[in-house]
């Protein structure tokens, strides 16, 4: 039994290496937008493929994300760390709650995710 905690911890210690190496690439070749209130407006505008949400996003913030991405049929990944954690993994030295990815560039984090997600399911 203990093993097999282990062994699913390493499972999605790797999986957070991947998303953030996948996250980085979009930093640097894709278009993004950081914080809540320019995620919302790229979500109302359609121009969104992907949301990220910090873990540690305020509930009623996180909800009214989750619902515009719901309207607008855009996917939604919830971030395994806080939000430090997601500005430390695009490469930022501030704090980042949202981001929308508008255009993934060379990343394929787009069918990674969605791959994930099947898995989960």
């Amino acid at each position: 039994l203990k093993t097999y905690y282990t062994h699913h911890a390493k499972e999605i210690e790797k999986a957070a290496e991947s998303i953030n190496s996948r996250l980085a690439l979009v930093m640097k070749s894709g278009k993004y937008t950081l914080g809540y209130k320019s995620t919302l407006k790229t979500l109302r505008n359609g121009k969104s493929k992907l949301i990220i949400i910090s873990s540690n996003c305020q509930p009623l913030r996180k909800s009214e994300i989750e619902y515009y991405a719901m309207l607008s049929g855009t996917g939604v990944h919830h971030f395994g760390g806080s939000n430090i954690d997601l500005g430390t993994a695009c490469g930022k030295y501030f704090r980042v709650s949202a981001l929308s990815i508008t255009d993934p560039g060379d990343s394929d984090i787009l069918g990674e995710l969605e791959a994930a997600g099947e898995e989960e399911q």
